[in-house]
């Protein structure tokens, strides 16, 4: 017998273009963005949000990363400052609102160009034995 189980989480990955280099490469900026969106769609950050900059060797890759725990899982960006590239992904086990999630990342980077990837995990059927 199978039975359908609940989606065990949510996860929704935003790849942005065109977003101007100023937005890319402020601590400050990037900091705030993350401390609001995780009220925005209504999460609890786990810790701090840990922010390096790296892979300088790298024109294309060197840019900021973002990590943010959350109470339900975590929110982990990177900025490819020379690109004018954001790369988001953000992952719960609790609910969250795409729309809004997308709203607060295009406020904060204005991105020219937008590809928003939302997906359910852990959506499969369970193999449930008969006991007896």
């Amino acid at each position: 017998m199978h039975q359908a189980t609940q989606p065990w989480g949510q996860h929704l990955v935003l790849d942005f273009a065109g977003c101007p280099r100023q937005f890319l490469t402020d601590p400050v900026h990037l900091l705030a963005w993350v401390n609001e969106l995780v009220i925005a769609i209504k999460m609890r950050a786990f810790g701090e949000p840990s922010i390096e900059h790296f892979a300088t060797h790298s024109y294309e890759s060197a840019g900021y990363t973002v990590i943010q725990l959350i109470e339900t899982s975590n929110i982990c960006a990177h900025f490819a400052e020379n690109l004018g590239q954001v790369y988001i992904d953000i992952f719960s086990c609790k609910e969250f609102d795409n729309a809004v999630a997308e709203d607060v990342c295009r406020r904060y980077f204005v991105p020219s160009t937008v590809i928003a990837t939302p997906m359910l995990r852990g959506a499969f059927a369970l193999e449930l034995a008969e006991v007896g």
